[in-house]
């Protein structure tokens, strides 16, 4: 007989969002569930407070699957009523594409997209490019661990599925962008409306301190590093206002805005609600306004506020278009664009084809990929900078391309080594005593019929 776990589960639905659970945790071993649940891909929202939210809204089907291994184990679980209703209905997917699959086999193909998904989400797949193939979303992209294998993928939400695998990230890109290099564009696509409601779903939220109103945050200096954010499209307006030579537009969607040089070869990409671990900002340049891309660098949405004032300032500085077009990457560059650095005491290391420069708190990181940088007509990530507990789980990363000029590399450096910027240290949370909205199945595009 299993011995008993003093811990309670309590699983209900979400407070807000419409098929995702929430499980409160109670007892002097809740950590034991705790530990369990986040195995299971439930996202810690508060102390004791756990979200199940997922991009194929089955997120009923597995709480249940979760409820049974706690019990198993030997931790109560409490399901209230109407997410047992939720349990029990029995539906499927409107127009499903592949309607020969019956209901166990269309949740065994959402699940595979949902791996995916949390792949991509937690940094273990990196995404190269993305494209419409005019139909739906395509991708190319390489695994950090499991296998190592680069990827094309196919499709959105509970559709996308891994079509090809490839031995190397260029091998992929090569073929990726033989096929779709008309609207080939870098990194990761725009986020879904599904995948933005989960992301929300997964906002920290605390049930037993609701009412509380939270205390003032407070201003504190900090390396530039460990900054916060602060408002990117404010930074973005106020460029833009400044300097009249740019120009911008936003497309029809409202969720990316577009500037342009007035000599049409340098060109910023800013993608407003950006994931927090996707790309916020491109910046491209080209040789000539027809030409295909030259170099490139990404932001997420997270960088501190003065690294993107550095970028920013160095886009607008006259001397910037000598080295827009860029120039191969060599011993002497790399050296002229982490000199800062190396002025400033960070380590220095070489394993492999890597050469890292790490700051003496060991909470910042610059990586250069020799061999992405030496691979002709590359478009791969060949320097990293990025700031967190690790690699895998940064706070903020900066990507750029083999042909990224140094002297723009060197000024990022210079403001790691030596600047500084403000954190909060405290954040508002979310009140999530909110009424549960109405909402019907249906508006998902699927046909419920209730369990006889």
């Amino acid at each position: 007989m299993t011995p008993a776990i003093d811990a309670h589960v309590r699983l209900d639905t979400h407070p807000t969002h419409p098929s995702a659970v929430q499980a409160v945790l109670t007892g002097s071993q809740a950590h034991v569930a705790l530990v369990a649940l986040e195995a299971a891909e439930w996202s810690v929202a508060a102390t004791n407070v756990l979200v199940l939210a997922r991009i194929d809204h089955e997120e009923p089907h597995w709480a249940k699957d979760a409820a049974e291994h706690l019990r198993a184990v030997g931790i109560a679980v409490e399901i209230t009523p109407r997410l047992q209703e939720a349990m029990n209905e029995e539906w499927t997917w409107a127009n499903y594409p592949m309607p020969w699959c019956t209901r166990s086999e269309i949740r065994e193909v959402s699940n595979q997209a949902q791996q995916i998904h949390d792949d991509i989400r937690h940094g273990h797949l990196l995404i190269h490019a993305h494209a419409h193939d005019g139909h739906t979303t395509v991708a190319v992209g390489t695994y950090l661990h499991r296998s190592g294998k680069s990827v094309y993928l196919h499709g959105e939400n509970h559709l996308r599925q891994i079509a090809d695998t490839f031995d190397s990230p260029a091998e992929a890109l090569l073929a990726f962008e033989k096929v779709h290099a008309a609207t080939m564009r870098p990194g990761p696509a725009p986020l879904t409306d599904t995948e933005r409601a989960a992301i929300a779903a997964r906002f920290v939220f605390d049930v037993t301190t609701a009412k509380a109103q939270p205390s003032r945050p407070t201003p504190e200096t900090v390396p530039v590093y460990l900054a916060d954010a602060g408002d990117h499209d404010a930074l973005l307006e106020t460029f833009i206002d400044s300097h009249g030579e740019w120009q911008k537009w936003r497309t029809w969607s409202d969720d990316t805005t577009h500037a342009i040089h007035e000599c049409q070869t340098l060109r910023i990409e800013r993608v407003h609600g950006a994931d927090p671990r996707e790309a916020a900002w491109t910046v491209a340049a080209y040789e000539t306004p027809v030409s295909d891309r030259m170099w490139h660098l990404t932001a997420t949405g997270t960088t501190p506020a003065p690294v993107l004032q550095t970028l920013l300032h160095h886009l607008a500085a006259g001397d910037a278009w000598d080295t827009a077009i860029g120039s191969p990457v060599t011993e002497k560059t790399v050296t002229a664009a982490t000199q800062p650095l190396t002025d400033a005491g960070w380590e220095h290391t070489v394993d492999g084809r890597w050469i890292r420069w790490t700051n003496p708190s060991r909470d910042a990181d610059i990586r250069f990929d020799a061999f992405a940088a030496h691979q002709p007509n590359s478009n791969l990530t060949t320097w990293t900078i990025w700031s967190g507990p690790s690699i895998d789980h940064p706070t903020w990363t900066v990507t750029a391309s083999p042909y990224t000029p140094s002297p723009l590399l060197a000024d990022i450096s210079e403001t790691l080594a030596h600047d500084t910027g403000t954190r909060h240290t405290h954040r508002w949370r979310r009140d999530a005593r909110r009424g549960r909205p109405c909402w019907t199945r249906s508006g998902w595009g699927r046909v419920t019929t209730p369990r006889q």
